[in-house]
């Protein structure tokens, strides 16, 4: 077997990297809108830049950790996962592990180095609020380690949530609360309540893209005994969640935007309307599916829409007049 360099590719699956960004964009551009001073605006670049790249990091060890636990549970098969990169003998178990390993170091050091870009000037000797951020730095540094960990058990060991129809909340915790308003913190060194409706977007969009993952592989998880919150509820119980995800999604930014909490000038409405449209259609598809195969481009459809409103709103604050 040739491991090569798009094997390693498909392993890390690229197109759920976009949604991955998603609450590193939003957080800033929440931070950004809610104004900074002059300290805040010197490691805003440096934060957002360090944030960005532990995201992308923890996504990828949680593609091989998926990848991995999936083969050996025996969840993927060759016959039934060709995309998958130990069931179609792409890459071995070993080199696997390797590589998880590897991203799981390199989240570490990257967010630690994070940590220190945003909060280790603030805890200098003289310096006013050295208590209060050293405190936040610990919270963000204990949420970060957990990150890692949850990363690598959706799938991985016996007591793995994956298979006990927990990822959707996981996933909604880190992707949507954790992500928005950690990174807001780093940035801002503090939390708006506001905040929470664009992280419950964020986490939304995220748990409707697992949920595409799960209805699409409903019958296999089944056979494997892993109970997504699909298999729980069965295909159609698994479409009506997917609908209330999205109504939920999209009902907190709607919120935010225009609710008496609103933070910041937000411009560019008429695309953030035209992203609702696509994400209405991609629900109307959806809930008229019978075939869950037909499901997988509708992940690209939803994760690309979804970053593309994080990323609107971070050049709205930063790139803005």
């Amino acid at each position: 077997m040739i491991e090569n360099f798009d094997s390693w590719m498909n392993a890390t699956r690229p197109r759920t990297l976009p949604l991955a960004v998603t609450c590193v964009l939003l957080g800033g551009s929440l931070a950004k809108a809610h104004g900074l001073n002059e300290a805040g605006l010197a490691r805003f670049t440096p934060v957002v830049v360090g944030a960005l790249i532990t995201v992308v990091l923890l996504q990828v060890l949680a593609n091989l950790a998926n990848d991995y636990g999936d083969f050996n549970k025996g969840t993927d098969t060759a016959a039934g996962r060709n995309d998958r990169a130990l069931a179609s003998g792409q890459l071995t178990p070993e080199s696997m592990k390797r590589a998880i390993v590897m991203c799981a170091i390199g989240a570490f050091v990257t967010g630690i180095v994070t940590l220190a870009l945003a909060f280790v000037p603030n805890l200098l000797p003289g310096t006013e609020g050295g208590t209060l951020q050293g405190a936040q730095m610990g919270l963000l540094g204990l949420l970060g380690v957990a990150a890692i960990v949850a990363a690598m058990k959706y799938t991985i060991g016996n007591q793995s949530y994956g298979y006990q129809g927990l990822g959707d909340v996981y996933v909604m915790l880190f992707f949507g609360f954790v992500g928005v308003l950690g990174v807001g913190l780093l940035v801002s060194h503090g939390v708006a309540f506001p905040w929470v409706l664009p992280a419950v977007f964020s986490g939304c969009m995220s748990v409707a893209v697992l949920n595409l993952n799960n209805l699409r592989d409903h019958v296999s998880d089944a056979t494997a005994g892993k109970r997504t919150m699909v298999v729980r509820l069965g295909f159609l119980g698994g479409k009506r969640y997917h609908l209330v995800v999205l109504a939920l999604g999209w009902g907190a930014l709607l919120l935010f935007f225009r609710g008496p909490w609103a933070v910041g000038t937000w411009r560019g409405t008429i695309w953030y309307a035209l992203i609702a449209l696509v994400h209405a259609r991609h629900a109307t598809d959806v809930w008229r599916c019978e075939d869950p195969a037909s499901l997988d481009p509708e992940l690209k459809r939803i994760a690309l829409s979804s970053f593309l409103v994080a990323l609107f709103m971070f050049m709205d604050q930063t790139l803005g007049a």
